[in-house]
């Protein structure tokens, strides 16, 4: 019989919620303290957007900072960002209603986020979304974070279905990358960059502003077109 078992696997920020220039506002005022110019919200979202906090700091400030410091720098950062946001986090259009629709398919639902585990339980639980998902990996559980595929190849582990059988969801290029790099097929939301941004990813099925009109059998027929028929 044809093994049936898919699943959506979701980056967070700017996919669940439109939360991103919270996150680059809260990096832009932490690099000003320590003087670096050339830095500003649109340069962090196409540069960076999607990195765990070390690699952000190792791009734009020092490709040496010793791990305890730059622990203590994306803390900071996470509390300008908490503060800025904690009145602003909503739900992106459409998001509750697809993701209702696709558990009723079966479809299995896992979250696999740049954000570290305070920011991720910070969002899902402004969200009313903690009991969602069945699988949520941060960069801290993997190895090598967003563009390396380590933390969607740990959320389908989990959720135990085989990566051509996920689509990512996916606001930035480094997570479209990771989604490519581990095989799997990627709805890009354009939150943080324009639609031509993901014009030369092979894996990108569909380009969304929300998920109003989104719709998980259309998604995936899509899907089962892309990969060959399982036969167990």
């Amino acid at each position: 019989m044809m093994n049936n078992k898919q699943a959506f696997i979701f980056d967070m920020d700017g996919v669940l919620t439109d939360n991103m220039q919270f996150h680059a506002d809260s990096w832009v005022e932490l690099f000003r303290d320590f003087g670096l110019k050339g830095l500003d919200a649109e340069r962090y979202l196409v540069e960076t957007a999607g990195m765990k906090g070390h690699d952000v700091l190792r791009y734009f400030l020092d490709p040496q900072i010793s791990e305890r410091e730059a622990e203590r720098l994306t803390d900071l950062k996470d509390f300008l960002y908490r503060v800025m946001s904690r009145n602003r986090i909503k739900a992106m259009p459409g998001l509750r209603h697809f993701l209702d629709a696709a558990n009723q398919k079966g479809v299995k639902l896992g979250i696999g986020s740049g954000a570290g585990p305070k920011n991720i339980d910070y969002v899902l639980g402004i969200l009313d979304m903690t009991e969602t998902f069945q699988a949520i990996v941060d960069p801290f559980q993997v190895l090598h974070g967003k563009p390396q595929p380590d933390i969607f190849l740990r959320v389908a582990s989990l959720l135990e279905v085989p990566p051509s059988a996920c689509i990512v969801f996916e606001d930035a290029i480094p997570g479209v990358d990771a989604a490519r790099k581990a095989g799997m097929q990627c709805v890009a939301v354009t939150t943080t960059n324009r639609a031509e941004a993901f014009s030369h990813f092979d894996n990108v099925l569909q380009v969304i502003d929300d998920f109003t009109s989104l719709c998980p059998d259309k998604l995936l027929k899509k899907l089962n077109e892309k990969q060959p028929m399982t036969i167990l």
